[in-house]
């Protein structure tokens, strides 16, 4: 049964990262792959034990878990850690060649992270039929809004490999390149906490307003994938 449980826990993942690879023009090695997603879900576990860390910081200080503040700072703890997972590995890697990859490997990672967190939801629930039905909701709502998150990281990153390029064209050094990257880490934490927030308000009603968000910014990402595509530097 657990093995089956971790099964379940991967599917939506896997789901994802087969439809999101197709956006590479230039697909990556099977081999960074395996070692992105990995790299994603050994991310969560290290996530994990620094939001347990700050909410035991917040309980001194009596900030409960639905403040603003507690939201915020574990959204950011996820998406920092996403960005780390993936920079450690790829930053140097001679298959990190191109803008766009920036975006691939964060989402690669993302997913890696979100089944990490599916299969301990999985293995929360004894009942088959209901852990299919709890995987089926983060199927479209969490394990896409981590792919998604890490997608908009991924496109600031994007952003700051370009700038960088046309600063050496023009011989100027640009702080503005530099900045990007936390740009996208500020942005993506607060799409995830408001993610969060629609889910908790939301509660046993139709996640109507999660789905309606998730798309508006699935149609931004998509989007920006076609601008890192078009771009000089990604052809």
């Amino acid at each position: 049964m657990v093995i089956l449980f971790i099964v379940l826990g991967f599917l939506p993942s896997f789901a994802w990262l087969w439809f999101f690879l197709k956006e590479d023009i230039h697909p990556e090695p099977k081999k960074m792959i395996v070692k992105t997603f990995s790299a994603g879900a050994l991310a969560a576990i290290f996530a994990v034990a620094f939001q347990f860390l700050f909410l035991n910081i917040f309980k001194t200080f009596y900030i409960a878990e639905s403040d603003p503040v507690s939201f915020l700072s574990f959204s950011a703890i996820e998406e920092i850690f996403k960005f780390l997972a993936v920079y450690l590995i790829i930053r140097k890697n001679r298959f990190f060649d191109e803008p766009i990859d920036a975006m691939i490997y964060m989402i690669i990672a993302a997913l890696g992270f979100a089944a990490v967190e599916n299969v301990a939801v999985a293995s929360s629930i004894t009942n088959f039929s209901e852990a299919v039905g709890a995987l089926t909701l983060r199927f479209v709502g969490a394990t896409l809004l981590h792919a998604l998150s890490s997608g908009v990281v991924g496109y600031y990153w994007a952003k700051k490999l370009l700038c960088q390029v046309s600063s050496i064209r023009c011989q100027v050094s640009s702080i503005r390149c530099q900045v990007l990257i936390f740009k996208g880490i500020v942005f993506a934490s607060l799409l995830h906490m408001v993610f969060n927030y629609l889910i908790l308000i939301s509660k046993e009603q139709i996640l109507i307003y999660p789905t309606i968000f998730l798309i508006i910014i699935a149609l931004f990402i998509f989007w920006d994938f076609e601008k890192i595509k078009k771009s000089p530097n990604n052809e």
